[in-house]
């Protein structure tokens, strides 16, 4: 297994203790956030480094393909499901987010169902930085950075709506083939 692809592995077993450190108390304590927020910033770094490993190294593996981007989903569904579990992002706002992230999964699967690989596009790549972004925000909980976070919070919604349509127009022609 390649250095990459270990990262992306890393990242993932990140996750559960990000969100331990999140909820734990009900997210009053600031040492276990800030504590939360460092595993966070580490885990995102490691979505940042993975990718300009691999293509610089040309690591680039099948399984990177494929895993890279189911660790980005499970970082950042499992920081917004936990905002949402502590009262600090409205559910509907997560569950638009999701949504996007299960349909281009969708896409995805029946693109490589015929052999077609869909990459992820710079609108896919501006909306993951955003969100990231987002959860780093919410996770500080600061009244003097409230402006910023009601910022990203409509910018990551956005992108991800943004990036969804992309996705699709340039991809529809997957679902179409051989007829609805």
């Amino acid at each position: 297994m390649n250095l990459p692809n270990k990262l992306t592995l890393f990242r993932v077993l990140l996750v559960p203790v990000f969100v331990f450190l999140l909820l734990f108390r009900g997210g009053e304590e600031m040492g276990f956030r800030i504590a939360a927020l460092a595993v966070f910033s580490l885990a995102s770094f490691t979505d940042f480094l993975d990718g300009q490993i691999a293509r610089r190294y040309h690591l680039v593996t099948n399984f990177g393909k494929f895993m890279d981007p189911l660790a980005d989903k499970l970082l950042v569904s499992s920081a917004l499901i936990s905002m949402i579990e502590l009262r600090e992002l409205p559910a509907w706002y997560g569950i638009i987010i999701i949504a996007r992230e299960f349909i281009i999964s969708g896409f995805r699967l029946v693109a490589a169902d015929k052999g077609i690989v869909i990459a992820a596009s710079w609108w896919g790549k501006w909306k993951t930085v955003s969100q990231m972004l987002l959860v780093i925000l919410l996770i500080l909980n600061l009244e003097p950075l409230r402006p910023a976070t009601e910022l990203f919070l409509f910018l990551a919604l956005a992108l991800t709506i943004i990036s969804l349509c992309d996705y699709i127009r340039k991809n529809l022609h997957v679902l179409t083939e051989g007829g609805l």
